[in-house]
């Protein structure tokens, strides 16, 4: 074999990689996303359902959807302070 071709066939390998590398990567980052925004769901969900026993809730929005689908827990408990603050 030339050497022309292992040099062609190993720049085809490093391009494959490359590309595989920038689709998976936003793959992940959609998938923390979406594993975020259920624990972010059912968190604001069990907080209504276990505050209307002491007269507390958060309203489920666009905007508080939104905080806890990308921040998740914390985002919860940034809602919760503000809450409390405002």
């Amino acid at each position: 074999m030339n050497f022309e071709v292992i040099l062609a066939y190993a720049f085809g390998l490093l391009i494959l990689y490359i590309i595989g590398m920038l689709l998976v990567v936003p793959l992940k980052w959609i998938g923390k996303l979406i594993i975020n925004g259920i624990l972010g769901g059912v968190a604001l969900f069990l907080i209504n359902i276990i505050g209307n026993f002491v007269g507390f809730s958060i309203a489920i929005n666009p905007i508080n959807a939104i905080i806890t689908g990308i921040l998740g827990l914390p985002g919860v408990a940034l809602i919760l302070i503000l809450q409390k603050i405002l």
